[in-house]
């Protein structure tokens, strides 16, 4: 079932979902499952899995020879969506990036979806490689989402990259993108980022997942920017509770978000990690309180590999 059609079936109810990290490379999917299994039980409609690009690692001989290789720690990303389908019965959502893709290998990944029964997939640039300042797509790539939604959208028109083909079948994907309350880290204004988020729309986009905030007075002044113009795309907020001290200066640093004071300063009082992790869950339920007052489509939470903190706060809002 698509996004949009499992909104319209809520009634106004707001669903939960998750968002998953595929397992390291060497580790088999029970680890998967075993995160999952305990969150069952809240009725997800869907759960999305991360698509993570490549690496490059350098290794140094004695003789001061550097040998180049390409590595990918976390693939997987569309056995994992085949499994969750076929365990749980629940739809599950890849990561398609433009990066590391051309176009062509962008169409024969949704072909390969679309064989297996997904019906939904999120959009996304991805990010820069490691060795990059900015991103740089691959040669006859998609350059931005905006340029992966058309793709995507052109696919589900029966439109393919070879213009010879005949009898084409369309496909069938809905289509998720990013939004950012807090603006992408590379738009020079969030007024700037709202304009490109609505050409996504326009090319096709149906439905929005927004970038984790803490600070729920960012995510309804950016849908109601939105709104003002024009994008009337149901937008999803996501959430993560915090886990640790550690995120207070990781999560601005790899997600450019901002923290509340109040937060902040409970954190850093806190004698331990298991203090935050409470912290970080009650401050995570109360975000999903005032969010299910506003009656939002669903909350969408961000859970890594800490299912047990999200399943709590799940727990304390139904």
């Amino acid at each position: 079932m698509k996004v949009v059609e499992h909104i319209e079936k809520s009634q106004g109810r707001t669903l939960c979902s998750v968002e998953i990290l595929p397992p390291l490379k060497g580790q088999n999917i029970e680890s998967t499952f075993r995160g999952l299994d305990p969150l069952i039980e809240f009725n997800l409609p869907f759960i999305d899995v991360t698509y993570h690009r490549e690496e490059f690692e350098y290794t140094e001989y004695p003789d001061g020879r550097l040998e180049k290789r390409v590595v990918r720690k976390r693939p997987g990303t569309v056995g994992i969506c085949a499994a969750i389908q076929n365990r749980y019965k629940i739809d599950a959502i890849p990561h398609v990036l433009c990066g590391s893709f051309n176009k062509e290998e962008t169409e024969n990944f949704l072909i390969d979806l679309g064989f297996l029964g997904i019906d939904n997939v999120m959009a996304l640039r991805g990010d820069s490689l490691k060795n990059e300042t900015y991103f740089v797509p691959e040669r006859n790539g998609n350059r931005y989402a905006t340029e992966l939604v058309s793709q995507i959208s052109d696919m589900n028109k029966g439109i393919y990259l070879e213009k010879d083909l005949l009898d084409t079948a369309p496909t069938n994907f809905c289509i998720g993108v990013a939004g950012y309350p807090e603006k992408h880290m590379e738009a020079p204004s969030l007024e700037s980022d709202i304009h490109f988020l609505k050409e996504k729309v326009r090319n096709g986009a149906d439905y929005i997942i927004t970038q984790m905030f803490f600070d729920n007075r960012k995510y309804f002044d950016f849908v109601d920017k939105c709104r003002e113009e024009g994008i009337t795309a149901p937008i999803i907020p996501g959430i993560k509770p915090i886990a640790t001290k550690k995120q207070l200066n990781m999560i601005p640093l790899r997600f450019k978000v901002d923290l509340p004071d109040e937060l902040v300063k409970m954190i850093v009082k806190a004698k331990n990690d298991d203090a935050v992790k409470e912290i970080g869950i009650e401050w995570c339920t109360e975000q999903c309180r005032e969010l299910m007052k506003a009656k939002v489509p669903v909350i969408h939470f961000y859970a890594t590999g800490r299912t047990e903190n999200v399943r709590e706060v799940m727990s304390r809002i139904q």
